[in-house]
């Protein structure tokens, strides 16, 4: 499994000698004319028989998709790999000596993403290495022919090999689950080894909606939302680690594979043999207090690497930032010109208009969401607990349609120029204050920061007005669904004029342009925007409590 996976990014290192962009598939890789070029055609054809076609031996995809037993796969395979690995070596050596203007570059390896988000088991103990040796001698889950694998892993865990671990009990997970789904969805067919004719049964049809023939995956239900939910984290969701198909395409460094990510496979895999484990088997073991928090840990998971929660983390990273914003200390005559500056008639009208649409927000506010709002709105020190609580709402994640997702992608852009924005105006009031400190700024400087002063406190409030919204429209994003076909495009387009709202801020809040009456004139047309789309009650949060709440004369 490690060479086949070293080799194929090799080989991809390989073909960018010549080639523009390398292929994502090994059987596409394999076939192609530039490796030929480089190895020749009858060492591409042996390669091809061993680890890259379903008509061959195709050692690469039967072993990483858990489809060989131990016994299995000869040892003379695995030295026929090695050999001709170390030939591959060869033959490259003496392709680039005859082209001297060709030097081999390797890819630099890429790293897990945003692994820190589902890191909720906490490090393997002592007793749960105990239990998953006593429960995998036990559990219906895993085949006895594969057992050796899942000692194998727990010996590479031991021994801080943690790749290893992943990579036996990625297979294995795989092994398992096809069985259950097999099971479950009553076609015992789908069990088929790798053949040449036939499609075979991975993670990806194992952990789909529906089956080929368009009926529903009996799975799904029958695992439960948070362990689908951790799976899809771990394995399929862009933003999440995608530690399977990274390890299988060689693009991890093997020597340093996190243990948190081991970890986390090793004690979810402990959970999911618990699952097939007769009761009055391991009673005992399920009774300690170690192993429960540890089940009541993955039957509590909800995704982290959804773009759901993606945008959650956004908002309330953006929130923190704008408390970050508060003025530092200025001479009584600057301030006092600051004031002045903010007071005109634009200004005053953004103003009005905040106060108006959050207290229009503040009707759909959710019942389990604790907010005291005042005449003035809500007060400043309340803002981080009221968006906390909304971001930690759980919100439906696992299949989500098109029509959500597309929503999604919006609100996140919005979200990450609200970011960008605080960012920059953080960035300049440190600065500008350094050098009105040090009276380093001129005259035109001078003006330019006091507009700016006089200008934050309203653009603090308006980012904090469109986080909200964002949060409170995420809690209702699936009510989009309910809307036609051109109601969507219209609230979409909705959306997207915020987000080009978003990116002028952004431009003109730079320090290169420092535009801050442009900047409020643009928030109060996006203002009166807000308003009048809220007007219309053509909103998520609208819809979604009209659906919920038939009396809603609205």
């Amino acid at each position: 499994m490690k060479l086949a996976s070293c080799l194929e990014r090799a080989l991809g290192d390989v073909f960018l000698l010549i080639g523009k962009e390398c292929p994502f598939l090994l059987r596409d890789l394999l076939a192609c004319a530039e490796l030929a070029q480089v190895f020749g055609h009858a060492v591409m054809d042996v390669l091809r028989v061993f680890i890259g076609s379903p008509c061959g031996l195709n050692l690469r995809n039967v072993l990483w998709h858990g489809f060989a037993s131990p016994q299995d796969v000869p040892p003379k395979y695995c030295s026929a790999m090695l050999l001709l690995t170390a030939g591959l070596g060869q033959l490259l050596k003496s392709y680039l000596h005859h082209h001297t203007k060709v030097t081999l570059a390797h890819r630099p390896f890429v790293a897990l993403t945003n692994l820190e988000d589902v890191i909720v088991f906490p490090g393997v103990t002592y007793e749960a290495l105990s239990a998953l040796e006593t429960v995998m001698t036990k559990s219906t889950f895993l085949l006895k022919i594969m057992l050796p694998y899942w000692e194998m892993a727990v010996t590479k865990f031991k021994s801080h090999r943690f790749a290893d671990c992943a990579m036996l009990l990625l297979s294995q997970l795989e092994t398992g689950l096809r069985r259950v789904f097999a099971a479950v969805n009553k076609c015992p067919d789908r069990l088929l080894t790798a053949e040449s004719t036939i499609l075979y049964t991975t993670f990806d049809e194992i952990l789909a909606k529906h089956l080929n023939d368009g009926s529903i995956n009996q799975l799904p239900p029958f695992l439960g939302e948070p362990a689908m939910e951790f799976l899809w984290d771990f394995l399929n969701y862009q933003e999440g680690p995608r530690v399977r198909d990274r390890l299988s395409h060689g693009e991890l460094n093997l020597r340093e594979f996190p243990e948190e990510a081991a970890s986390q496979l090793l004690t979810f895999s402990l959970v999911l043999l618990l699952r097939f484990t007769e009761e009055d088997t391991l009673s005992g073991l399920k009774e300690e207090a170690a192993i429960q928090s540890l089940v009541s840990l993955a039957e509590g998971y909800r995704s982290r690497c959804h773009p759901a929660f993606q945008l959650q983390k956004q908002v309330l990273s953006c929130e923190k930032s704008l408390r970050m914003w508060p003025v530092l200390p200025l001479p009584e005559d600057a301030s006092q010109e600051a004031d002045r500056l903010g007071g005109n008639s634009e200004a005053c009208a953004c103003r009005s208009l905040i106060s108006n649409i959050v207290s229009e927000l503040f009707l759909h506010m959710p019942a389990c969401v604790c907010a005291v709002s005042g005449s003035d709105g809500l007060p400043p020190e309340k803002w981080p607990q009221l968006l906390s609580e909304l971001c930690s709402t759980r919100v439906p994640t696992l299949f989500c349609p098109r029509a959500v997702l597309e929503v999604l992608v919006v609100l996140r852009g919005i979200s990450s120029q609200c970011q960008r924005v605080s960012d920059q105006v953080l960035a300049s009031l440190q600065l500008r204050h350094r050098q009105w400190a040090e009276r380093r700024l001129r005259s035109r400087q001078r003006q330019n920061y006091l507009r700016m002063l006089s200008s934050v406190g309203l653009l603090s409030s308006v980012l904090l007005l469109i986080l909200l919204l964002l949060a409170l429209e995420l809690l209702s994003v699936h009510a989009v669904g309910g809307k036609s076909a051109q109601q969507r495009q219209e609230y979409l387009r909705f959306l997207k004029w915020i987000l080009q709202y978003a990116e002028n801020l952004a431009a003109y809040t730079s320090q290169e342009k420092n535009k801050w009456r442009e900047a409020v004139s643009l928030t109060h047309a996006v203002l009166l925007r807000i308003w009048n789309f809220s007007e219309k009650k053509q909103m998520l949060m609208h819809l979604a409590k009209r659906s919920t709440n038939k009396d809603d004369p609205s």
